[in-house]
C-alpha cells in the first residue's frame, strides 16, 4: 500500500470559494441576497463577485496581500467574502463599532493595501488615517454606498463599489489557492491584551468550519437566513460561505431592532438567524410581541444565555441552539447537542441544560478541560475548574506577526489553549464558568479590561483603576470601573465626568457603564490589584436593569 500518494486529481486544495460556483449552477435563478427593495439571484451574485475580483486585481492587488472591509451587513459586505479571495487576496473585515485609533492600529499592522469603506464609516477611516505612523503607506479606498445616498465629500477614494462591479470582468478566472493552507482571512481580536491580535485562517480551515457548521445546525437546502450576526464577527461564524453551499436567501440589513427583525421574519419567511444572547433578550422583551407564525432557528453564542431569556424566547416560537467558538476557530466548534429525552423535562431544566456549551461538533477533532499547568484532564464532576483546550482542522494558522503569542496558545502538546475556564459534567458536556480574567463580553463583543484601564489611567485625576464585568440585563455584561483618585482630587470628580472622558477615547461598548470610587483598591502583598475582590463587589451591586448607554 506504500505506493499510493496524493496526486493532482485527489489533492485539490479545499476552499469555501467553490461553494459559489456550484450554487450559481444549481440555484442560479433563485434569490441570493435581499436588501430593502433590491434582490439578486445567485447567478447575479457570482457575476458581481467576479467583476469586483477583476477590479481588485486591476488595482494591482497581489496574491496574499490584505484587503480590508469596514461595513455593516449590506450586499457588498457579503459579496466581498468571495470577491476579495477570488482576487487571491486575504479579507480583513473590521468591526464597525471600533474607534478610529483601533482601526488605525489594525490597518497599519495588517499592511492593508485596499479598504472598502461603508459611507457610515468614512469619518472613522479618515480619522484613522490621520493617526498613521509617519512614512507609513496608506491603503487605497473604495466607497460602499447605498442607492440614493449622497455623500458630500468623496475625496481620497479611488472609486465606488458599484463602479467596480460595472467595470469588472464577469468572466474573470478567479485565483485559486496554490495550497489549501494559504491564508484567506485576517480577523483582529483584542483577546486578553490591550493590543489587537491578528488571527489568520486558511482556505482549508474555513472550508472545514463552514461544512461543519451546516451539519451541526442541520441547515437544509435553501433556508432563508437573516443577517442579525455581524459578518465581521469571525466571518459571520462561517455562514458567509456556508449559505452559498446550501443556496440560501440572505436577508441583509444595515441596522436592526426588534421591530425590524420581526417585520423581516414575517415578510421573508426567515428560517434561520444567529446572534449573541443580547439579541435573544431584545426579541423576547419587545413590546406587544406575538407568537411566531412559523418556528425560527436561532444559533446563539458569545456568552452563556440566561435560562429565563431562553425560556421566554422559546415561548415565542424561536428554536434555540447554543454553541461556543472563538475568532481563533473561525466559528462554533462546541455546541449543546440536544437529546430528545430532554424535551420531556420542565422548562427551567431544559433551559439549564441548553445554557451549557456542550460537546465538540461533528467535524472537529477534540476538546477537553485541563489543569492549565499540568495539562491533565479535570475530573468530570461539573465542579472542578480547568482551561478549555481545543484541536481540529479549523483552528487558526496563528497570530499575524506574533510568533510568541502563537506559541503560547498553540503548544507542543497539540492543544490550542483558549484561556477560558470551564467544568466538564459527568455526561461529557462542557460548561464555561468564567472567562479569561481580563475579558468582558458585552453584547457579544469581547473587550479587554486592560485597554479600558489604560484609558482610565490617562485621566489626570485617576490614581488607580481596575475594570471588571458587571451583570447587565440587556447587554449581558458591561464594564464596571473601580477607581481611586489622587489625593488632591478626592471628591472633585463625578461618575458622569469619568464616563464622558472615556466616551471620547473608546468605542461605545467599551465605555464603563458603572464607576465606583474607592479610597484605595484592594491589593495582594506584592501590590497587585485583587480583581476577584472587585468582581465580588460588582456582583453584590446586582444586575443593571436598564443599561445607561
Amino acid at each position: 500500500m506504500d505506493q499510493f500518494h496524493p496526486r493532482p486529481a485527489n489533492s485539490t486544495p479545499l476552499t469555501p470559494l467553490t461553494f459559489l460556483d456550484r450554487c450559481a449552477t444549481v440555484y442560479g435563478d433563485c434569490p441570493s441576497v435581499v436588501y430593502g427593495n433590491t434582490t439578486y439571484t445567485w447567478t447575479e451574485t457570482r457575476q458581481r463577485c467576479l467583476r469586483v475580483a477583476s477590479s481588485i486585481s486591476k488595482l494591482g492587488i497581489k496574491r496574499q496581500e490584505v484587503v480590508s472591509v469596514i461595513a455593516p451587513n449590506v450586499p457588498a459586505m457579503y459579496e466581498l467574502y468571495f470577491a476579495i479571495p477570488f482576487a487571491g487576496a486575504v479579507i480583513n473585515s473590521i468591526n464597525t463599532r471600533l474607534d478610529a485609533r483601533t482601526v488605525s492600529v489594525i490597518l497599519a499592522h495588517s499592511e492593508s493595501k485596499l479598504v472598502f469603506v461603508d459611507y457610515d464609516s468614512v469619518s472613522i477611516v479618515r480619522n484613522a488615517f490621520s493617526m498613521f505612523p509617519p512614512n507609513k503607506p496608506k491603503p487605497m479606498l473604495v466607497l460602499v454606498i447605498d442607492d440614493g445616498v449622497k455623500i458630500q465629500d468623496s475625496t481620497g477614494f479611488e472609486c465606488t463599489y458599484e463602479s467596480m462591479v460595472e467595470n469588472g470582468d464577469p468572466n474573470f478566472n478567479w485565483i485559486r489557492p496554490v495550497s489549501e493552507w494559504d491564508p484567506i482571512t485576517l480577523n483582529y481580536t483584542s483577546g486578553t491584551t490591550s493590543s489587537p491580535k491578528g488571527v489568520v485562517h486558511c482556505h482549508r480551515g474555513m472550508f472545514v468550519i463552514a461544512v461543519d457548521s451546516l451539519i451541526e445546525w442541520s441547515v437544509p437546502k435553501q433556508p432563508v437566513y437573516l443577517w442579525t450576526l455581524p459578518m465581521f464577527h469571525a466571518n459571520g461564524w462561517s455562514y458567509t460561505w456556508g449559505m452559498a453551499a446550501v443556496g440560501a436567501t440572505n436577508i441583509c440589513l444595515r441596522k436592526f431592532d426588534a421591530t425590524i427583525i420581526y417585520d423581516l421574519i414575517d415578510k421573508h419567511g426567515v428560517t434561520h438567524m444567529c446572534g449573541a444572547p443580547v439579541v435573544l433578550n431584545m426579541l423576547s422583551n419587545a413590546p406587544d410581541v406575538k407568537r411566531l407564525k412559523n418556528p425560527v432557528n436561532i444559533m446563539t453564542a458569545g456568552a452563556p444565555p440566561p435560562a429565563p431569556v431562553l425560556a421566554r424566547a422559546e415561548s415565542i416560537g424561536f428554536v434555540i441552539s447554543h454553541g461556543y467558538g472563538l475568532t481563533e476557530t473561525g466559528g462554533l466548534v462546541i455546541t449543546c447537542a440536544w437529546k430528545r429525552k430532554w424535551d420531556r423535562f420542565p422548562a427551567n431544566e431544559r433551559a439549564r441544560l441548553k445554557s451549557r456549551q456542550g460537546v465538540r461538533t461533528v467535524v472537529f477533532t477534540d476538546i477537553d478541560v485541563v489543569d492549565p499547568d499540568s495539562g491533565v484532564s479535570v475530573t468530570r464532576d461539573g465542579l472542578t475548574l480547568g482551561e478549555v483546550v481545543l484541536r481540529g482542522g479549523c483552528v487558526m494558522l496563528g497570530y499575524f506577526k506574533d510568533p510568541e503569542e502563537t506559541a503560547k496558545s498553540m503548544r507542543e502538546n497539540g492543544w490550542f489553549y483558549t484561556g477560558d475556564v470551564a467544568v466538564m459534567h459527568p455526561d461529557g458536556y462542557l460548561e464555561i464558568k468564567d472567562r479569561s480574567k481580563d475579558v468582558i463580553i458585552s453584547g457579544g463583543e469581547n473587550l479587554s479590561s486592560v485597554e479600558v484601564e489604560s484609558i482610565l489611567y490617562t485621566h489626570p485625576a485617576v490614581n488607580e483603576a481596575a475594570v471588571v464585568a458587571r451583570a447587565d440585563e440587556f447587554w449581558g455584561e458591561t464594564p464596571c470601573a473601580f477607581v481611586s483618585l489622587k489625593a488632591e482630587m478626592a471628591g472633585k470628580v463625578t461618575e458622569k465626568e469619568v464616563v464622558d472622558y472615556c466616551k471620547g477615547k473608546l468605542p461605545g461598548y467599551m465605555v464603563p457603564k458603572t464607576v465606583v470610587f474607592k479610597e484605595e483598591l484592594p491589593k495582594t502583598s506584592t501590590g497587585k490589584i485583587q480583581k476577584f475582590v472587585l468582581r465580588e463587589m460588582a456582583k453584590k451591586m446586582g444586575t443593571i436593569r436598564k443599561s445607561r448607554i
